[in-house]
């Protein structure tokens, strides 16, 4: 496979004084809407490794090939196949494939140099993972954000746990359990992004961090240089409207009862008509898994007081789960494989998900001393 074929291609940005370098990794996939495989995992995790030991590498862009998506999800095509062979076991290829997923998505939280996405076009699922940790996340005025795990029978992952219950209000448990979308307006709106900027500008900011005059002695204010370089792109011509922001006490309040149950009939119940985007998110919603408006619930109220560590670990165990429980397994062959959109979930109603099935989710198939994740 030649580079330009590869999933991912891994390139270096030599500065124009040439003692610095600019990592630089494109995801390449656009047919598939980059959607992030096992293989574009592993490829990103061992280039931001190696880059993150290197003096010379003073910043990292992670972008995609063609115009349409950053990332629209993980490759879940290739998981609902190996759940099929599995039957109702943990397939091994899951727990490789999270174990490195959100190892790359803890290391990008985690990156001692600045890491700016370019989140442009569609990013969802998995792309979402890939843009949240960023010390930089870029979107643009055809930014479409979303976590619709509730359309396939799994839950927000990826991170989920931890920056979904830290957004405003009650934002990030609606935006959960209906998928949501937001525009670039909402993701700034949320916290979800740091700069909203023209599409047409990816170019201009490859060429802005070429150029700048990076110095050893300032890698303390690395971050604030690509602050800067951000600030001075053009902003998109037409800026979207949020429509997170203007719903707020209307979310808040729908999503005030201290159960799951109550929350979906509330939403279920309102009259949204008069709101295309609330609507759609209803919508998204009645056609949900029971069983993943209860994870979502349950993710967001524990991991509102967990490390970030923590909630990847408790989203390994909620992803194998999900893994030999079938829900997430007929959620995708509706979807993708079939594509008859009419999934078959265990449960006709939320209030129908016994107690201690959820419960289940939340177990871990390993020892503690024996989890993938033990070391982050």
């Amino acid at each position: 496979m030649s580079e330009m074929e590869s999933v991912v291609i891994v390139d270096e940005l030599k500065t124009s004084n040439g003692d610095f370098t600019i990592g630089r990794l494109t995801l390449n996939k656009p047919k598939a809407l980059n959607a992030l495989d096992l293989t574009m995992a592993e490829i990103m995790l061992k280039a931001l490794q190696q880059w993150q030991t290197r003096s010379d590498v003073v910043a990292v862009t992670i972008d995609a090939a063609g115009g349409k998506a950053f990332c629209a999800g993980g490759d879940i095509v290739s998981m609902y196949r190996s759940m099929v062979e599995a039957q109702g076991h943990i397939p091994q290829f899951l727990e490789t494939f999270f174990e490195t997923e959100y190892t790359l998505d803890y290391t990008i939280h985690n990156y001692s140099k600045p890491i700016i996405v370019w989140g442009s076009g569609i990013v969802m699922g998995g792309g979402m993972g890939l843009l949240c940790g960023a010390s930089h996340r870029v979107v643009t005025e055809t930014s479409r954000l979303a976590m619709p795990e509730i359309t396939i029978g799994l839950y927000p992952d990826v991170g989920g746990s931890y920056f979904l219950p830290r957004l405003p209000g009650k934002s990030g448990l609606f935006l959960g359990l209906t998928g949501g979308q937001m525009n670039g307006a909402d993701a700034r709106f949320v916290g979800l992004a740091d700069a909203l900027v023209a599409s047409s500008e990816k170019d201009a900011l490859l060429q802005k961090l070429s150029d700048y005059s990076w110095n050893e002695t300032d890698g303390v204010n690395f971050a604030e240089a690509v602050s800067e370089i951000l600030d001075s792109l053009q902003a998109p011509d037409t800026l979207p409207s949020s429509n997170v922001e203007p719903n707020m006490a209307l979310i808040d309040d729908l999503c005030s009862p201290d159960n799951v149950t109550d929350i979906v009939n509330a939403i279920l119940g309102a009259d949204m008509s008069q709101d295309k985007w609330l609507s759609r998110a209803q919508s998204t919603l009645a056609k949900g898994s029971p069983i993943t408006m209860h994870l979502v619930y349950e993710q967001c109220k524990r991991g509102a007081n967990m490390t970030l560590a923590d909630c990847f670990r408790m989203e390994a165990d909620m992803s194998c789960r999900c893994g030999e429980s079938g829900e997430f397994q007929e959620g995708v062959r509706a979807l993708l494989i079939d594509k008859d959109m009419s999934p078959k979930w265990k449960y006709e109603n939320v209030e129908d998900v016994p107690e201690e099935v959820v419960d289940h989710f939340f177990t871990s198939p390993w020892p503690e001393d024996k989890h993938p994740l033990s070391g982050l």
